[in-house]
C-alpha cells in the first residue's frame, strides 16, 4: 500500500505528472481492450478489408480523442487561444507547445493499440488474405475456378473451420506468410516511434532550448494562474454566501425580538472575516463586471510595488518608487586607561 501511496503521490505532484500518469493507464487499457476483444473476420470479399483496417485505425483514433479529452489542458488551451486581446497578449509559442504536449501524450495509448494489433497480425491477416500470391505460395493451375471464385476462397482463410481451398493454397502456409509481414510492419512501427521519441527528446534541446523553456515555463504560469483563479472565485463564493447567511438570520432575529421582546444574539466572531475576504465586491453585478474584465483583459504580466498612502491620498502617483535608504552603519569605540 505504501508503495500504491508514493505513486500516487507523484502522479499528483504536478499536472505534467498527472497527465503521464492518466496516459500510461490508457495505454495499459488499450492493450487489456484489444485482448479481450473477440476479433471475428467475416471471410467475404471486399469486406475484411473494411474490417480489418476498421480494427486496426478506427479504436487509435477514438483512443486519441479520449486522451484529449482527459487532458486538463484542453480547456485551458481553446480559452487561451479565444479569449480576446486585452492587456495581455497572446504568445504563439506557448499555444503550439500546449498543443504539442497534449498530443504527443495522446499519441501514447494509439501507438501502443497499433502496436499490439500489428504484431498479433489478425487485422492483417483478415484484410488483406485475398492478396495472398497464389502462383508464388499454392497452385495457380487449379482448375474449375474463376478469378471470383478464387477471391471467395482466399477470403475464408482467416476462418480456418470454413476453409475449403487446400487444394489451392494451405490455410497454415497463407496465414504464416501474412502474419509475418503483420509482425514485421510491428516491429518497423515501434522503431520508428521510439526513433522519433528519441530525436525530439534530445535534438530539441540544442536548437531551441530558450524558447523551449519560456514556453514551458508560461504554459506552467497559465496552469497555476487558472487554478489559483478557481480558489480564489471558490473562496470569495464561500465568504459570499456566509455573509449572505449570516444576514438573512440576523434580520430573522432582529424580527422574532421584536416580536417577542427577546434581546439578540450576539454575532458570530467570523462574520468580520468573512466579509474581509469579500474584497468589497460585495453584489452580484458587481462580481458579473469582475469575471467579464478578467476574461476579457487580464492584466499585463508585469509586477510593480503598490503606491504608499499619504495624509493628501496616494504617493508617488506618476513618480517612480523611491526606496527606503539603508540603514547607517553604527559604530562604537571603547577606551580603556592602562
Amino acid at each position: 500500500m505504501d508503495k500504491f501511496r508514493m505513486i500516487f503521490q507523484f502522479f499528483q505532484s504536478n499536472q505534467e505528472s498527472f497527465m503521464n500518469g492518466i496516459c500510461g493507464i490508457m495505454a495499459l487499457a488499450s492493450t487489456q481492450m484489444y485482448s479481450a476483444f473477440d476479433f471475428n473476420c467475416p471471410c467475404l470479399p471486399y469486406y475484411n478489408l473494411a474490417y480489418g483496417l476498421g480494427i486496426l485505425l478506427v479504436p487509435p483514433f477514438i483512443l486519441f480523442l479520449l486522451g484529449f479529452v482527459l487532458n486538463n489542458n484542453i480547456s485551458m488551451l481553446a480559452e487561451e487561444w479565444r479569449r480576446p486581446q486585452g492587456q495581455r497578449g497572446k504568445d504563439p509559442g506557448v499555444l503550439r507547445y500546449m498543443f504539442c504536449s497534449m498530443a504527443q501524450r495522446a499519441m501514447i495509448a494509439p501507438a501502443v493499440w497499433v502496436s499490439v494489433t500489428l504484431l498479433d497480425g489478425k487485422c492483417i491477416t483478415c484484410a488483406f488474405c485475398t492478396s495472398v500470391p497464389v502462383e508464388t505460395l499454392g497452385n495457380a493451375s487449379h482448375p474449375r475456378l474463376s478469378q471470383g471464385e478464387i477471391q471467395r476462397v482466399l477470403a475464408r482463410i482467416p476462418c480456418k473451420e470454413i476453409y475449403n481451398g487446400q487444394q489451392l493454397i494451405a490455410n497454415e502456409v497463407a496465414v504464416r506468410y501474412l502474419r509475418c509481414i503483420s509482425q514485421a510492419l510491428g516491429w518497423c512501427f515501434v522503431l520508428l516511434m521510439t526513433t522519433l521519441a528519441f530525436l525530439v527528446r534530445s535534438l530539441r534541446p540544442c536548437f531551441s532550448q530558450a524558447a523551449f523553456l519560456k514556453s514551458r515555463y508560461w504554459s506552467h504560469y497559465i496552469d497555476i494562474e487558472r487554478k489559483l483563479f478557481d480558489e480564489t472565485c471558490a473562496e470569495h463564493a464561500r465568504s459570499f454566501a456566509k455573509v449572505c447567511i449570516q444576514q438573512f438570520f440576523e434580520g430573522m432575529s432582529t424580527d422574532l425580538v421584536a416580536a417577542r421582546c427577546h434581546l439578540p444574539r450576539k454575532a458570530p466572531v467570523d462574520a468580520g472575516e468573512a466579509a474581509e475576504k469579500l474584497l468589497g465586491i460585495t453584489d452580484r453585478g458587481t462580481m458579473n463586471m469582475a469575471l467579464k474584465s478578467w476574461h476579457r483583459c487580464k492584466p499585463a504580466l508585469h509586477l510593480h510595488p503598490p503606491a504608499l498612502p499619504t495624509g493628501n491620498g496616494w504617493a508617488g502617483e506618476g513618480q517612480p518608487p523611491t526606496h527606503p535608504s539603508a540603514p547607517q552603519r553604527e559604530t562604537a569605540a571603547y577606551y580603556s586607561w592602562v
